[in-house]
């Protein structure tokens, strides 16, 4: 193993959710972060969004994908997709 396969390996991955894709090359996809709130211990959900590098344009509104931490390929890009983990199943996408 070389040193650029342990560094890659090391690298952040998130799953989420796609809520848009009409740029080029570039989806926006929603994580969901869930975690106790360190005061009332009620479970609280929060979401945040990412810019992620798609070169082949293979992910859709609505699909749930891997990402992966990279280099700044942007102002606001530093996450490339790995890999589309599920297609809706003809269920209507979430809004923003």
């Amino acid at each position: 193993m070389t040193n650029v396969e342990s560094a890659r390996s090391h690298r952040k991955e998130r799953v989420g959710e796609v809520l848009s894709s009409k740029m080029a090359k570039t989806i926006v996809v929603r994580v969901e972060r869930r975690y106790a709130h360190p005061r009332f211990k009620k479970v609280v959900t929060a979401y945040k969004n990412f810019y992620v590098h798609d070169e082949k344009g293979e992910a859709k509104v609505g699909d749930q994908v891997r990402i992966q931490e990279t280099r700044p390929l942007s102002k606001t890009k530093r996450w490339r997709l790995v890999a589309v983990i599920g297609r809706p199943t003809g269920a209507a996408p979430v809004p923003a």
